[in-house]
């Protein structure tokens, strides 16, 4: 995407913002999740019994939202930004779960974006997409600020 100035964010709301990269989900990222979260549940972290039991290890879905900064990078060429700070979030649903071993990418568009605090609060929808599937991980609305020099 070519450079954009915060105020000209306005005219870009509704608006597919990009499509990251594919990620490939990993054991190892899923058992680094747990540790960092202490979310150690079976089905994330216990591969034996998950191939057993469920055809396989899924990853917590909070971590495949935890994803979003990262997906995002990139994505929006926004210019004079000195810095940026994650608000929130109004809506987020898990829809489908991501097999350890699949491979996930973003797709964004900017849904709102409006001055706050001296900044522009961007609202944007998340979609995170699991390649060779219909339904998405997640689709999340999130908040950030972001402040210009």
């Amino acid at each position: 995407m070519n450079p954009v100035e915060i105020k000209d964010l306005p005219g870009l709301v509704g608006q597919e913002i990009g499509v990251s990269d594919w990620l490939q989900i990993t054991q190892e990222r899923v058992n680094l999740f747990a540790e960092a979260t202490g979310d150690h549940q079976w089905i994330h972290v216990d591969v034996e019994r998950a191939n057993r039991e469920i055809g396989g290890t899924i990853a917590h879905g909070y971590l495949t939202l935890s994803l979003i900064p990262f997906l995002g990078k990139g994505l929006l060429n926004l210019q004079g930004v000195t810095r940026g700070l994650n608000y929130g979030s109004d809506k987020v649903r898990f829809i489908n779960m991501v097999r350890v071993g699949k491979r996930v990418r973003m797709r964004q568009k900017l849904i709102g974006a409006e001055p706050k605090a001296g900044g522009m609060q961007l609202k944007y929808e998340c979609t995170l997409e699991i390649e060779g599937e219909q339904k998405p991980a997640c689709i999340a609305e999130v908040i950030t600020v972001v402040y210009g020099g």
